[in-house]
């Protein structure tokens, strides 16, 4: 049996490494594109092609994780982000960027899912939230991190950034090669070959939870694409501080998923953390609507990460407590639909700030909401179900 602590503190160092190599990249691609001829529209296309093939591949390397293991499937995934931002720097024309994020949506795709079904593999079901948590601490540091260290080396020379992605994810590779162990037994693997099908999967109450966590991502990446317009029209702020300001968010969410979520599943239950995560989301967009200065908007959007960051491992622990077995599948089909809500988002929120700045977040208020009332029909629906059992 692993020893849990010790192979959730690697796959925090995984995690957080993985998302700090894809965090540099993320002040200096818009940039990058620009230098090799990229039209605006272009660049919108090049940042969704990277969530199109992780929406598109990542319930297939989840279920092929739960056939061959974890190990070697992460392994593929960081190998896979590796070349790309490899690729990327050594690019000399414009369809030279959009193949290397092809291929690094691709095979990174197998990443977030197969992480989270290894935590699956290992946790208790009591401790399940808490494992969740701590990989999501691990991705919201890797995106503060990231960015501010792309920020700093490409002012030299915009293709560093993306050497030091490269590097950084050859070492995560070689700690998972090392370092981790296979969390899957091969009793475990040929079990797992008899798993449902996706079909099967979506006529359980369970396929309520991936439609709340995707109008979650929808809100969320809405929220993304246009504060930082709607923070200089409100209250005259730039990007230095708007650094500020998702660096402290993102810090409060780190500290929320990594201490507080495990606490608050064990004591509360997972749906209780849900229904509260989703509560505070809204009262966070609502308080976005009266920001001022730096202060309002540094406290409001933090108000609103505290809550968003509940959601997510949650809902995950949630998903894998009910599954029993097939983790994989199911955190593919659950970052999948977080990719497809990074698709909708930004476009969506984009078109909604053209009609009136205050759209987006009213959008995501509604949608929060939404979120709500789909919780309250999975328990309708589990409820009904076990009472014809």
């Amino acid at each position: 049996m692993l020893n849990s602590k010790k192979v959730l503190g690697i796959l925090f160092a995984v995690m957080f490494l993985v998302m700090v190599g894809f965090g540099i990249i993320i002040p200096v691609l818009p940039f990058y594109a620009e230098e090799l001829g990229a039209s605006p529209f272009e660049l919108g296309l090049l940042m969704a092609t990277y969530s199109v093939m992780q929406f598109i591949f990542a319930p297939m390397w989840g279920r092929i994780s739960d056939r061959i293991g974890r190990k070697p499937v992460l392994m593929i995934g960081i190998a896979g982000l590796a070349l790309s931002f490899f690729l990327l720097a050594l690019a000399t024309q414009l369809w030279m960027l959009f193949a290397a994020r092809i291929i690094g949506g691709l095979l990174s795709a197998a990443n977030m899912p197969t992480v989270t079904a290894y935590v699956a593999d290992i946790t208790s079901e009591e401790d399940r939230g808490k494992g969740m948590g701590i990989i999501g601490a691990a991705v919201g540091l890797g995106f503060i991190f990231g960015p501010a260290i792309g920020g700093v080396f490409s002012s030299s020379n915009l293709a560093i950034p993306f050497y030091l992605s490269g590097v950084s994810s050859l070492i995560t590779f070689l700690l998972v090669a090392f370092v981790l162990k296979e969390s899957l037994s091969e009793k475990g693997m040929t079990q797992e070959k008899k798993r449902p099908s996706l079909l099967q999967a979506f006529k359980t109450p369970t396929a309520n939870l991936y439609v709340l966590q995707w109008f979650v991502s929808v809100s969320l990446a809405g929220l993304e694409a246009t504060f930082a317009y709607f923070a200089y029209d409100r209250a005259g702020l730039g990007t230095v501080e708007l650094g500020y300001i998702f660096m402290i968010m993102g810090l409060a969410g780190a500290i929320v998923q990594g201490g507080l979520v495990g606490k608050m599943t064990k004591k509360l239950g997972e749906g209780n953390v849900i229904q509260i995560g989703i509560i505070i989301s809204v009262i966070g967009f609502t308080l976005i609507l009266f920001i001022q200065n730096f202060l309002t908007a540094a406290i409001f959007l933090t108000v609103f990460g505290l809550g968003n960051g509940l959601i997510r491992p949650s809902v995950s622990s949630l998903l894998t407590k009910k599954a029993k077995s097939g983790y994989g599948q199911v955190t593919g089909l659950l970052s999948s639909f977080d990719s497809l809500g990074r698709i909708i988002g930004p476009p969506l929120g984009g078109m909604l700030y053209g009609i009136a700045i205050i759209m987006p977040y009213v959008s995501g208020i509604i949608l929060s909401v939404l979120a709500l009332g789909i919780y309250y029909l999975y328990t309708n629906r589990t409820d009904t179900m076990e009472g014809q059992v």
